[in-house]
């Protein structure tokens, strides 16, 4: 594995989860240096701004994905526990993990990533990344436009009427008729829609930077927002499971440099080292990949709906692994550049994000609660709520 100097990039990801050396790109993604052409160097102000601008963008998501992941996990109308919109799709309804998906997790992931590597040695680079940008340019719309749908709701000007939309594909006829796509949306949602369409289309023509980011940021947000862990100890699972899967894929192989340098789509943030130079058009980028910002980022999460079912008003366990958070990344970033050698995220990060919340959990003598602490997914709340009015019924 290429050490990491001064004239490489902060280290990007493919997968979710890797920390990782790159040689410097251009704005497509592609090699921009070689051995012929001196490396980049990035000036001490250029890479405490991209390292700090990046440090910034990825509290974003954790920080506002919880919230909303507190204010909205449980609600399908708009208005109610706080909710600013419905969730009127099952698509953006929040799904579970229980345990055994965190087990299986770091499997399916590692499949994933050695089938996207003999992608990439055995077919054209160039038409993966097409059928890839095509992929998430779809993706990146929806997700983005769900982002923006509280900020609308509350920008809306109130005398514009609203009209309700209904997509709807079936399959068959009569009794034997199958839901295919059932997407409901309205006014505000079209706008928002039409919004993500620009920045998409920007996107896919100059994969410029600021657009990369707004869909990463997007579906960062959207991941911790909807993901919902049922319990601490299926966190600590999956958060075990893939310290390992990083630790292995970083030192053990060249499989995730190799699908890194490969890559091309907006599942990682990007600040350029070179903006103080070039301005918007700079092409020297530091990158973190959204995995190292998600899988914590629902676990921060979990912890803060945890705090909300203590009903003490206090946000202890939040802030404690928000703050882990920060320490684990400035870690990551300050054991690199002393040793000058790509670092695994998750190698401090996890410890951190669980540790930190375990101490003081301990100290506070709530260690058996929070491992007790259990959460439902809203088909099985609903399935409960169903089988309590069927047995008040028999009664």
């Amino acid at each position: 594995m290429a050490d990491v100097d001064q004239g490489s990039v902060l280290p990007s990801e493919t997968s979710p989860l890797i920390l990782d050396g790159l040689n410097s790109t251009d704005s497509n993604g592609t090699d921009a240096v070689n051995a012929t052409v001196a490396k980049f160097v990035a000036t001490p102000e250029g890479t405490a701004l991209a390292y700090g601008s990046l440090v910034f963008m990825a509290l974003l998501p954790i920080f506002f994905g919880a919230l909303r992941s507190v204010n909205c996990g449980k609600s399908k109308v708009a208005g109610e526990n706080g909710c600013d919109y419905e969730y009127r799709n099952s698509s953006d309804m929040p799904e579970t993990i229980t345990g055994r998906d965190a087990a299986r997790f770091p499997i399916i992931a590692s499949c994933t990533l050695f089938g996207l590597y003999l992608f990439f040695k055995i077919f054209s680079q160039e038409y993966i990344n097409l059928l890839l940008s095509m992929y998430f340019f779809v993706l990146g719309i929806l997700a983005l436009s769900h982002t923006m749908s509280p900020f609308m709701n509350r920008i809306f000007p109130a005398n514009i009427p609203i009209k309700q939309y209904q997509l709807l594909f079936t399959q068959g006829s009569g009794e034997t008729k199958e839901e295919i796509v059932n997407y409901e949306f309205d006014t505000k949602d079209m706008i928002c829609l039409v919004i993500s369409t620009v920045v998409g289309v920007w996107y896919i023509l100059k994969k410029h930077w600021i657009a990369n980011n707004l869909f990463g940021l997007a579906f960062a947000l959207n991941g911790v927002e909807l993901l919902h862990l049922n319990n601490v100890s299926t966190g600590c699972i999956l958060l075990g499971g893939l310290f390992v899967y990083d630790v292995f894929w970083v030192f053990g192989t060249n499989v995730m440099v190799t699908v890194a340098k490969s890559f091309e789509a907006p599942i990682k943030l990007v600040f350029p080292q070179d903006l103080f130079q070039k301005g918007l058009g700079a092409n020297q980028f530091a990158m973190l990949g959204l995995g190292d910002i998600v899988i914590p980022g629902i676990f921060i999460a979990l912890l803060l709906r945890f705090d909300v079912s203590l009903k003490k008003n206090t946000r202890t366990y939040f802030y404690t692994s928000f703050l882990a958070y920060i320490f684990g990344l400035g870690m990551t970033i300050w054991v690199m550049h002393t040793f000058k050698h790509a670092q695994p995220a998750l190698l401090y990060l996890v410890p951190a994000c669980i540790g930190f919340p375990v101490v003081v959990a301990l100290l506070k003598g709530e260690l058996t609660e929070m491992f007790r602490y259990e959460e439902v997914s809203p088909e099985d709340a609903a399935a409960k709520e169903e089988a309590t009015e069927a047995e008040k019924k028999d009664k």
